[in-house]
């Protein structure tokens, strides 16, 4: 007699669903703004000292290179993600917990030792993430646009969620940094058993990973009313709390398409397409996708036989020119969420406006990285464009909502920081599929987590020595706050060059790529489809 299936298999399809779940409760550091002014009272900060600490956030939360070597080592010839994901764990508690004791008085901290427990706590992040988005790209090689932006997605829906049980638990600023020592801790601890990678040969029905796309979208569109009817409307804490249940059903819901799609009636003939088409990417994709890395110029297409290692990678010049548009975008979208709720005091919105603010960036930074990623596989499935010309897409619409914000113009700070959210989450998508596609799979973590050290490179030039330097210049003697639009016009005139600046660097990856994409990546896809 068969033994009865087991009930949490650990498959593809239940990695998937745990890094998700994972994700949603990773991106603390997108909380900044609701606990920032907490903390400044608290410690009795002035805007470069809170600009500090939050520099110390974009470092630990944007600087994972040990969590990519963590992620590339693989005893016994096999990865093993969880162990990545545990030390996650171990960072979060070591960074939120030492600092909500400092908060509430408990165990007061000076600057330096508040920036390295910032530091441990937004670490935490880049484990999570590098663990979550290595693992879905390895199990599904050849829609690594798509599930990047999955994971990516959650990822940005994360704010937006932990400010929901901000909301619903009414607890105070520094109940809510204890309350992310606890909850991303214990959720990894409880799913990371299920986060490994599998036979990526293995055939499966693309439904169901459209079914987690549909389900990101539902979550995103869920939290946006919710935001803006909490806005709008006074809500009661029991209508409150129901909606809270609804959206835990939802972030839940992975968990189901996953068991639904181990049931052997749900393989199709279709499959064995996607199959076939695996193997061949598998096979032979990162010898070819390497050949424009090594030799650093369209004319060396057939040259790479290997993955790149971080090493090579840094010698080419494509590396470089991510790297510095990627510091431009990322850097002034960091700078933009990091004061978001010093621009609000300053333009004259209250604390509830600001925390709406934050809220919503979470949403515009979920569509940018899971439109990105569905978008940009469609063009290069479709007409063989290249990612990179999206990433100095998105730079010029930054450039533009930099702008807006500089005006002061009421409104101009809700219109800003969509475009900003939006086209700030759309980098976060393409950088890891263009470094995944330009240097190859093999040393993956270690490579992106490199690119995205230019995210607080960018963020402390950008937000420590502009906007907070000239913050401070306009806020009159002895005092820690400012009032205006002078308190950031220059900054954000400066920030919108800066974005221009690169958006003409990733049109020169663009150009410098564009034949590699459509003879390697097009070339194989339409060899497929015909």
């Amino acid at each position: 007699m068969p033994m009865p299936p087991v009930p949490w298999p650990r498959t593809r399809w239940m990695a998937l669903a745990a890094s998700a779940l994972i994700q949603c409760c990773a991106g603390s550091s997108y909380c900044f703004g609701v606990y920032s002014p907490a903390l400044k009272a608290s410690q009795g900060y002035d805007q470069s000292a809170l600009d500090a600490v939050a520099f110390f956030k974009d470092v630990g939360a944007n600087a994972g290179v040990l969590s990519g070597l963590l992620a590339a080592w693989a005893p016994g010839g096999r990865r093993r993600p969880w162990i990545v994901l545990l030390a996650g764990a171990l960072l979060c508690v070591a960074g939120y917990l030492p600092m909500w004791l400092a908060v509430a008085g408990v165990a007061p901290a000076p600057l330096p030792l508040m920036c390295l427990y910032m530091l441990l706590a937004a670490q935490a992040q880049t484990f999570f993430n590098t663990a979550d988005v290595v693992s879905a790209v390895e199990n599904f090689p050849d829609r690594r646009g798509t599930v990047i932006g999955i994971m990516k997605g959650f990822l940005g829906l994360s704010g937006a969620i932990l400010v929901q049980i901000y909301r619903t638990l009414h607890i105070d600023p520094s109940s809510f940094i204890l309350m992310l020592a606890v909850l991303p801790t214990a959720v990894t601890l409880v799913l990371m058993y299920f986060v490994d990678v599998h036979n990526p040969n293995e055939r499966y029905n693309k439904k169901f990973l459209d079914a987690f796309s549909l389900i990101a979208v539902t979550v995103a569109g869920y939290l946006m009313i919710l935001i803006i009817c909490g806005q709008i409307f006074s809500i009661s804490s029991a209508a409150q709390s129901i909606c809270f249940v609804v959206l835990l059903i939802l972030v839940m819901s992975p968990i189901a398409v996953a068991l639904k799609a181990q049931t052997p009636h749900e393989e199709s003939i279709s499959e064995q397409r996607t199959g076939l088409l695996r193997e061949e990417v598998t096979e032979d994709s990162d010898n070819a996708t390497s050949s424009t890395a090594l030799g650093g110029s369209d004319q060396d297409l057939s040259a790479g036989k290997e993955n790149l290692n971080v090493l090579q990678a840094m010698y080419k010049l494509n590396f470089w020119l991510l790297f510095l548009a990627m510091a431009c975008g990322m850097g002034s979208g960091l700078a933009t969420v990091n004061n978001i709720s010093q621009i609000g005091g300053s333009l004259g919105y209250t604390t509830k406006e600001t925390n709406t603010l934050v809220s919503l960036w979470s949403i515009w930074n979920f569509s940018g990285r899971f439109g990105a990623g569905f978008i940009s596989d469609h063009f290069l499935r479709q007409r063989g464009i290249g990612r990179p010309f999206f990433i100095g897409v998105t730079l010029l619409i930054m450039s533009a909502g930099h702008a807006i914000i500089s005006s002061g113009l009421p409104a101009s700070l809700y219109i800003g920081s969509v475009l900003i959210g939006v086209c700030y989450g759309c980098q976060w998508a393409l950088m890891p599929s263009i470094t995944s596609e330009i240097f190859g799979l093999n040393h993956f973590g270690t490579i992106f987590n490199m690119v995205a050290v230019a995210s607080p490179v960018g963020s402390y030039i950008l937000s420590v020595c502009i906007v907070g330097y000239i913050y401070d210049i306009e806020s009159p003697p002895d005092e820690h706050s400012c009032v205006g639009k002078q308190c950031f016009v220059l900054s954000f005139m400066i920030m919108a060059g800066v974005c221009m600046f690169g958006s003409a660097v990733a049109f020169v990856l663009f150009i410098r790529t564009r034949k590699f994409y459509r003879r390697v990546i097009y070339a194989r896809l339409q060899s497929f489809l015909d």
